[in-house]
């Protein structure tokens, strides 16, 4: 057997090849439409607007957007790493689709929080930025240097308060409408004749 035959399914008889295919023309057709409604491919760009499609990243677009790293950076500049456009694109697809989970299924945290690898990506993206600021910081002697920059600057940029309730009428671009215009079409009784 061959590879081009388990593409095709010749090893199943005539209707269970055929339920195959329509299985799969559905799966693949469900999964066009939650791209299309999720705006999947603004996640492939650095606009800071991608960051929004979901509710939860308001505050967090708020305070950065009247930050002083609103006007010299966008969200990807701190928080995915800039070693080389694979690495950036498959972080991107592991955060985003954690994300994703744990919104789809309600567990995202009321103040959202770095997790340690976001942390670690942080951290880079400071020293990566600010090298020449830290070139010159040093330890206290018989100390180690192992501090984060965000453990003393824990405000920049969101600030300290970020959660839903702390910015629930924030002013962010609003955002489009995710019903496509046949379903709006259909939903209203205006279908084509």
């Amino acid at each position: 057997m061959t590879i081009g035959d388990l593409l095709l399914l010749r090893f199943l008889q005539g209707r269970l090849r055929t339920a195959c295919y329509a299985m799969g023309g559905m799966t693949f057709g469900l999964g066009c439409a939650v791209a299309a409604i999720s705006n999947a491919a603004s996640y492939l760009s650095d606009d800071p607007k991608a960051c929004i499609n979901c509710h939860i990243m308001n505050p967090e677009y708020a305070s950065w957007q009247h930050s002083s790293h609103g006007r010299v950076t966008v969200c990807n500049d701190c928080h995915v790493p800039h070693g080389n456009l694979a690495a950036k694109l498959f972080y991107k697809a592991k955060d985003g689709s954690r994300h994703s989970l744990l919104y789809t299924l309600r567990r995202e945290n009321q103040v959202i929080q770095a997790i340690p690898g976001s942390k670690k990506v942080i951290q880079q993206n400071c020293l990566r930025c600010h090298r020449n600021a830290v070139a010159g910081a040093v330890a206290p002697v018989h100390q180690s240097f192992e501090r984060s920059c965000t453990d003393c600057h824990r405000e920049v940029p969101h600030g300290r308060v970020h959660s839903l309730s702390s910015a629930p009428n924030a002013a962010v671009p609003p955002l489009s409408p995710v019903t496509p215009n046949w379903m709006k079409k259909l939903s209203s009784g205006e279908v084509d004749k």
